[in-house]
């Protein structure tokens, strides 16, 4: 299925059979480990005021709540929103006055020690291991190891420039992989590699949601900056969601404003 950018869809068309809009979180609502700003705030948090939304992010819970849930404002309809953090392998629902874990897909602890340390012995080998790094550059997120060459919180600019064709996270990928033959070893964002199990991906998260909505995966409208093959949220579009490429925050707010412009206000 085609990917476009959502100036070039039929957003009457969109909206009239979409039962349920999910979003990537990095450099879609928000710029990287940054909170949404309050335009974003405000058009999010009214979307979920008039329908269901899915929060489906590589990043760890405590990242998702710092970026999205600490900053709702009272028009958000909380019991609208399904929070998927890391690909969708943990799922989190409101219950009456905290997000509460529905399940989780964790890692052994050998497993994950281990991949931990194939990631430092491989970047170290591979001069990727960086002198200075803004925040944890390996985080065990519970079912995915992240390793971030620059840091978890490295300021997006930095990010971008680091690997800007990918060779450097594709051959430290290669090598983990080597390690972890029966893991999913893959670059995520600008500048940093994932391993987690097999089949847990966005794909698994609409799926998933599909499932537990009873409705069609077909039916999901995923919106997302990194909609290439190569990209962490093409995987929801291999398994039949609606992929909606934006460029950037700035571009995710525009297609927002067209959307309330069209989902009724709920009485």
């Amino acid at each position: 299925m085609p990917v476009q950018s959502w100036t070039e869809l039929d957003l009457d068309e969109l909206c009239a059979q979409a039962h349920l809009f999910g979003f990537d979180l990095d450099n879609t609502l928000a710029s990287s480990k940054q909170p949404m700003e309050p335009a974003m705030v405000e058009r999010f948090s009214e979307l979920t005021a008039r329908c269901q939304v899915a929060l489906i992010s590589g990043g760890s819970m405590a990242v998702v709540t710092m970026q999205v849930l600490d900053v709702l404002n009272d028009r958000a309809n909380r019991d609208n929103l399904h929070v998927m953090p890391t690909s969708g392998s943990r799922y989190y629902r409101w219950r009456g006055n905290e997000w509460t874990l529905i399940y989780a897909h964790d890692l052994d602890e050998p497993v994950a020690k281990a991949i931990t340390s194939s990631f430092e012995r491989h970047a170290k080998e591979l001069d990727l291991w960086e002198d200075r790094v803004w925040g944890p550059r390996i985080e065990n997120r519970g079912s995915q190891i992240t390793f971030s060459a620059l840091g978890q919180y490295a300021p997006v600019a930095a990010k971008r420039q680091w690997d800007p064709d990918d060779s450097r996270k594709q051959a430290l990928a290669a090598l983990v992989k080597q390690d972890f033959p029966d893991l999913k070893v893959r670059a995520g964002g600008y500048s940093s590699v994932d391993v987690s199990e097999h089949g847990i991906d966005k794909s698994y998260a609409v799926r998933t949601i599909a499932g537990l909505l009873d409705i069609p995966v077909s039916s999901i409208v995923f919106v997302g900056d990194r909609m290439t093959p190569e990209g962490n949220d093409y995987p929801a579009v291999e398994a039949g969601a609606v992929g909606v490429k934006v460029r950037n925050p700035e571009d995710a707010l525009g297609l927002l404003d067209a959307l309330l412009a069209r989902i009724p206000a709920q009485s």
